[in-house]
């Protein structure tokens, strides 16, 4: 079948679980940061509108660090608070709080890779319950 290993910015290759587009069903999407991937993702129409479909059906729809501008273009953000990179900040106008993340309502938003560790756990706030959440950050030997 089609190879399905995708190789990142910084050269470290990793296999996915299936290629995109897939079949059936999915409660999220979560984009990951990076210029030149953030780039890519941006000016693919089938990303943007697959990012709509999600978001009017309620469905969850996270980026962290430059990726938030992928929603900004899919027209996500407005009325909305996110996050990401301060050197991206200017691309979500309005949207833009500088903080290390931000849930607004299926939304959900990460500042960087300082802050992963805590997008990562609002993830899990959101797809599981507060008290997994605080759980995993205590065996993390973190706070949420």
């Amino acid at each position: 079948g089609p190879d399905r290993a995708v190789c990142g910015s910084r050269g470290v290759t990793i296999l996915a679980d299936t290629l995109w587009p897939a079949e059936g069903e999915f409660d999220a999407i979560v984009l990951p940061g990076g210029g030149k991937g953030t780039e890519n993702l941006a000016a693919d129409a089938r990303v943007l509108e697959t990012l709509r479909e999600f978001d009017a059906d309620g469905k969850f729809v996270a980026a962290v660090c430059a990726a938030p501008t992928v929603l900004a273009a899919a027209g996500l953000l407005r009325g909305r608070r996110a996050t990401c990179y301060p050197a991206c900040a200017a691309e979500l106008g309005e949207a833009y709080d500088n903080v290390p993340a931000v849930a607004d309502g299926n939304i959900i938003t990460g500042q960087g890779p300082g802050s992963a560790m805590l997008f990562a756990l609002v993830l899990v706030t959101h797809f599981a319950d507060e008290p997994t959440a605080r759980r995993v950050a205590d065996d993390l030997l973190t706070s949420l």
